[in-house]
């Protein structure tokens, strides 16, 4: 067994100085359609909803479209009397959203990516629901005049690949569109808002890199992702914001041998929405203000795998209160089987009575060959 725990100590502490030494305080602002901000996989989000690093399935069209950059062929699949078989990859995940207020809302998730030679690089689609749950319309009267369901979607393209040894990029395209409330007879829907945004990622893995005498090739790995850049969603009577996020994140190898596989990484993202009593900012202006406002989310986790079958996870976040003030611990366990890969995650928030208390996601990633 090769144990690089010492090593592993070491790095953690050099990468949490370096990353997030100017940005610790509190910071304000606000946006629309936060459900893109929600951690899709059940996988990232039991280890404290950190994957800005790791951004090693699919799911790195959320994470860190860099990630696709690394996706080519399948592992294992290169024998003498073979072709490769190229990567392919397919997520879905499903969570009943905010358990304690029994509002029948869910999030729901789906992906599919392939590599492809030809564009040297992966391309994949990706699809995220929010169900809102069902409202009764009333006149000013007090009529009921019957009941409408809320919904947000978005749809989103994303494509990445190698530009320098050890380096990927990738973007991603996304249609937005926010369905809260649906027009009266004989008006305009003033709840209806569309939007388009995008994302740009980075991720570096060296394969070879010294640092303090250390060895760590393999083991280290830097991630940058800037979220949902877009213009204001518009509904008929105001114009709101898009969560454009700035996501920085390390992950590293503790231990890896035969049997044994133990990661930890760190998310640190930055709400970069400047929001006030005259209004919020527009792009790219909001890009420079947004940093005015004080404060960073910030998520730790860790992640084990037996033989590559059995996997535990844990992971914790916390965010200022003019962010919202949520403190959570997260949960999770994954089981590999031929090419299925099932992930469970549980919220244990540490004020009692809080709405994502008790929160779970399930999820289900499929090595499409």
């Amino acid at each position: 067994m090769k144990h690089y725990l010492r090593e592993g100590v070491i790095i953690l502490f050099f990468s949490i100085f370096a990353v997030s030494i100017n940005e610790i305080k509190a910071q304000g602002g606000g946006a629309a359609v936060p459900f893109l901000r929600i951690s899709p996989d059940a996988r990232a989000s039991g280890m404290g909803e950190v994957g800005t690093a790791i951004a090693d399935d699919i799911n790195a069209i959320y994470w860190n479209p860099g990630g696709l950059a690394f996706h080519e062929f399948v592992p294992g699949k290169f024998g003498s009397d073979q072709e490769p078989i190229p990567y392919r990859q397919v997520a879905l995940s499903f969570s009943p959203w905010l358990p304690q207020f029994n509002a029948d809302l869910f999030y729901s998730y789906g992906t599919i990516g392939q590599y492809f030679e030809d564009l040297d690089g992966t391309v994949a689609i990706n699809f995220i629901f929010m169900n809102l749950g069902e409202f009764t319309r009333t006149a000013d009267d007090g009529r009921k005049l019957g009941k409408f369901i809320s919904n947000e979607f978005s749809l989103g393209l994303s494509y990445g690949t190698i530009i320098a040894p050890d380096l990927g990029v990738g973007f991603q395209l996304r249609y937005i569109q926010s369905n809260l409330a649906p027009a009266a007879p004989g008006q305009q829907a003033a709840g209806v808002g569309i939007s388009g945004a995008f994302d740009l990622g980075v991720l570096w893995k060296p394969q070879e890199l010294d640092l303090f005498g250390l060895d760590l090739g393999g083991l280290f790995s830097l991630g940058m992702n800037l979220q949902n850049v877009g213009p204001k969603i518009t509904y008929k009577s105001e114009s709101d914001p898009l969560p454009t996020t700035l996501r920085l994140g390390t992950a590293f190898t503790v231990i890896k041998d035969e049997f044994n596989d133990l990661k930890l990484a760190m998310d640190i993202s930055k709400l970069l929405v400047k929001r006030d009593e005259l209004g919020s900012d527009p792009l790219p202006k909001s890009l420079v203000t947004g940093w005015k406002n004080p404060g960073v989310e910030l998520a730790f986790g860790a992640e084990y795998w037996y033989e590559q079958i059995v996997a535990l996870r844990a992971g914790y976040f916390t965010e200022p209160a003019r962010l919202g003030d949520r403190k959570f611990w997260n949960f999770g366990a994954g089981i590999r089987y031929d090419i299925f890969r099932l992930d469970f995650s549980f919220i244990n928030t540490i004020e009692e009575n809080h709405p994502l208390a008790n929160t779970m996601r399930f999820s289900l990633m499929i090595d499409w060959m």
